[in-house]
């Protein structure tokens, strides 16, 4: 069976290096926040202007002053500390957030990013994800492979508008972990329990090379 969401923050989530600092896109990267281990010192990075993000509030926690970039609410952690988004976003392009996890409409072949234009959709601009594409050690893209008209998500080149070229470093899936080799290139990693190559092969609209796990 294809990971669920939840099951893909949660592989995601293995990916964070202990005590780095991490910024969680909006969508199913937000959900990342809830299958973090306390021990690992991972501290989470907000663009509106929040270092020591939480975990999603409980009815009692709630506090509507307290949002992530996505406009939910979130809790602190102590020690936490908020700021304004000039600071914010000087974190970002100093090198300071170590990844950035993302979503994504299209990942190419070469890591190129097209995240911030929904078909058929108005939106306001491109926010903070080109900044954050750019500006992040490592970005790693979160994401459904195939979208709702079943078409791939992972192709040779993307047809929507560019975040951001050539920065994503890892893609996780509903299928699949799949790495972008240095020189470009989809190479398999790891496959969701129940998912075989040929069926993310299917699902890929680019060559896609196997790891030694799948070799």
């Amino acid at each position: 069976m294809p990971w669920t969401r939840e099951e893909i923050a949660a592989r995601a989530a293995r990916e964070l290096p202990r005590g780095g600092v991490v910024n969680l896109g909006i969508g199913i990267p937000t959900l990342i926040s809830s299958y973090l281990d306390p021990a690992a010192g991972i501290v989470l990075h907000s663009e509106n202007g929040l270092l020591g993000m939480g975990p999603f509030p409980t009815e009692a926690e709630v506090d509507a002053r307290v949002i992530n970039a996505g406009k939910q609410t979130v809790t602190i952690v102590p020690g936490g500390a908020t700021f304004d988004s000039a600071l914010s976003f000087a974190m970002i392009r100093g090198g300071h957030v170590d990844v950035a996890v993302l979503g994504a409409m299209e990942v190419s072949a070469r890591g190129d990013l097209a995240n911030w234009m929904v078909p058929g959709r108005k939106v306001a601009g491109i926010g903070g994800a080109m900044d954050l594409a750019v500006g992040a050690r490592k970005v790693i893209a979160v994401l459904n492979q195939r979208g709702p008209d079943g078409a791939s998500k992972l192709v040779e080149r993307c047809s929507l508008p560019l975040t951001a070229p050539a920065c994503v470093d890892l893609v996780i899936t509903d299928m699949a972990v799949i790495a972008i080799d240095p020189g470009g290139g989809f190479r398999l990693v790891e496959l969701a329990p129940g998912v075989s190559v040929a069926d993310v092969q299917a699902a890929t609209a680019a060559p896609l090379a196997l790891g030694e796990r799948q070799r």
